[in-house]
């Protein structure tokens, strides 16, 4: 099973369409909701990989595979992947990761993808590159 959530803060500063155009940049929801916690939370789901086709096209196109490799890899966990994309960069369509909370000021964008073979996941967002040309161009798994 496939689940993908992306969760971002909407501080009270912040314009609500932009927070959502930063999620919109590189992930297709199919579900959107809110929960408020301390800040009010935007969560957007999709029970599929063709909702990060946006985020796979970025990737290769800001020529960032080794780096978001790295992190993705460091998100890994059995049945699942987390990282974070820094919230006002991903609003103008820059892919920027964060290693902490405190590297994006308004909140992270966090993304969780539950799949059940995470490492088919990262071959196929950021392959392993040889002087930034990707080995391999995996297809997207299947859901």
């Amino acid at each position: 099973m496939t689940k993908i959530t992306v969760t971002a803060e909407l501080r009270p500063s912040e314009n609500e369409a932009k927070v959502l155009l930063a999620i919109s940049n590189f992930f297709d929801f199919e579900y959107l909701r809110r929960e408020k916690i301390q800040y009010e939370v935007i969560i957007a789901e999709s029970k599929t990989l063709r909702s990060l086709e946006k985020f796979h096209k970025a990737l290769r196109e800001e020529r960032i595979l080794d780096v978001a490799r790295k992190y993705l890899r460091k998100g890994m966990s059995d049945d699942s992947i987390t990282f974070m994309l820094h919230k006002q960069a991903a609003a103008i369509g820059r892919l920027s990761f964060v290693d902490d909370e405190k590297e994006s000021p308004l909140g992270p964008i966090v993304f969780h993808i539950e799949y059940r073979k995470p490492e088919e996941v990262i071959d196929w967002l950021a392959p392993r590159t040889s002087k930034g040309v990707p080995l391999w161009n995996n297809s997207i798994p299947d859901d």
